[in-house]
């Protein structure tokens, strides 16, 4: 597999978290280039290290991961996006920018990255260079993630209040997407 293979994939990895970053910015009141930096890490740390780790679990484990990522991944976008219209809706005394505590954002870099421990197990069936695969990974989803808070926030400025619903929506839908996806009903 060549670089040009590798970047495609890491486009398609970091379409998700891109999605979920653009969900954030739509939701927070003042942009700070933190809140870019935070999404950037732990969005693209994780989809660096999810590879890694199915690369070396390898060929035992890939069954049963490959068979539950999608609901996993389901489970956690409808829990988080469903809070956030429920904090949109019937509203909630905590901070808009309180979204990208630590907790916050570890669960949902996990739920957008479980894909890319399935991709890391395939890798150990060709013989990919996973460092390098990794690299782009982490890289190319930092810089989507990044941008997508920054977008989230041009348009979440124009939609005033209704950018917590908006981005609860994104959440949950992303949520659907990728579970219709897997269950092969698209």
């Amino acid at each position: 597999m060549g670089v040009i293979e590798l970047i495609l994939i890491s486009v398609g990895l970091a379409m998700d978290a891109f999605a979920v970053s653009l969900g954030k910015g739509l939701t927070v009141c003042n942009v700070r280039p933190r809140y870019a930096l935070s999404a950037g890490l732990w969005f693209g740390g994780f989809q660096a290290l999810m590879p890694i780790i199915g690369y070396f679990l390898g060929h035992s484990f890939a069954g049963v991961v490959t068979s539950v990522d999608h609901w996993i991944a389901f489970a956690l976008l409808v829990l988080i996006g469903g809070n956030m219209l429920r904090e949109a809706i019937w509203g909630d005394d905590e901070q808009q920018d309180g979204d990208f505590a630590p907790r916050k954002m570890f669960v949902m870099a996990v739920a957008t990255s479980i894909d890319a421990l399935a991709i890391g197990v395939s890798m150990a069936f060709l013989s990919v260079n996973i460092w390098l695969a990794a690299f782009i990974i982490g890289v190319t989803t930092f810089l989507f993630s990044a941008c997508g808070v920054l977008l989230g926030r041009l348009f979440g400025a124009r939609l005033g209040s209704k950018s917590g619903l908006v981005g609860g929506l994104v959440l949950v839908c992303i949520g659907v997407k990728i579970l219709v996806e897997h269950l092969g009903l698209l």
